[in-house]
């Protein structure tokens, strides 16, 4: 579990609420759920114009990265390219059969394969950079719906208190209709610009990252089987990999 996204979310409104509490003002004063539908129901729609369903299903099902991320560990990668490069070289490509059999990982169990069917190494390299580039395409794609409420909900949230100025106007005769519509205007661009800058840029930002390192752990594995179906020493294989690390 990533205690620092916790951590984040749960400091970012502490400091509003808390900023709302020092200054006099009543914790209830934001909580207006016209403004509340107004802002989230306006980005959702922008969102779902704009992504297909798959993306958008994919970025809320990514959802969870944000504070349980997959655990993307690139030491344990370089010594089991080691070890299998150490056994490609004493008992041949074949020899590769056993860890093939053990790896639950599909992209590095199709690697495997490759190479010990005697793939080329280039074809290899190939193969395996097309899948990491869809990989990567896909999940920025998701991850993208994210960042697009972030552009969005601002700008709704500024639409938000427009209507609710309108209402006003529209009630001045009225005093005790004045408020509400007040109320709604200002706290509709609280929810706009809070809800990008405290949740939705972060989020996009934060899978970002996670995708960055997946990709980073492909291409890592990727280098090492190219290099053993090079026949590569294993020393070398490891400072070479070890480049990833850094």
């Amino acid at each position: 579990m990533d205690r620092l996204s916790i951590i984040g979310i749960l400091l970012g409104i502490a400091a509003i609420v808390g900023g709302q509490v020092l200054e006099g003002g009543q914790i209830s004063s934001l909580l207006q759920v016209t403004a509340l539908l107004i802002v989230m129901g306006g980005t959702m729609g922008a969102v779902l114009l704009q992504s297909s369903a798959a993306s958008f299903i994919g970025g809320v099902k990514m959802l969870r990265w944000v504070v349980a991320p997959p655990l993307v560990e690139l030491e344990p990668w370089v010594k089991s390219m080691v070890s299998w490069s150490n056994t490609a070289r004493r008992g041949g490509l074949l020899a590769l059969e056993t860890p093939l059999m053990n790896e639950k990982d599909p992209f590095i169990k199709r690697a495997l394969q490759m190479l010990v069917d005697g793939a080329e190494p280039e074809a290899i390299r190939h193969t395996m950079e097309l899948e990491i580039t869809a990989y990567e395409e896909k999940h920025r794609a998701a991850a993208k719906i994210w960042e697009s409420a972030g552009g969005y909900a601002p700008t709704i949230g500024i639409l938000g208190a427009v209507m609710g100025l309108i209402h006003v106007m529209e009630n001045l005769t009225d005093p005790a209709k004045l408020g509400s519509g007040i109320a709604v205007a200002f706290v509709a661009t609280i929810y706009g610009v809070g809800s990008a800058n405290l949740f939705f840029l972060p989020i996009g930002n934060k899978l970002k990252q996670v995708i960055a390192s997946e990709v980073k752990r492909r291409e890592l594995v990727t280098e090492g089987l190219v290099a053993i179906a090079h026949g590569e020493n294993p020393r070398i294989i490891e400072s070479k990999l070890r480049g990833f690390l850094v």
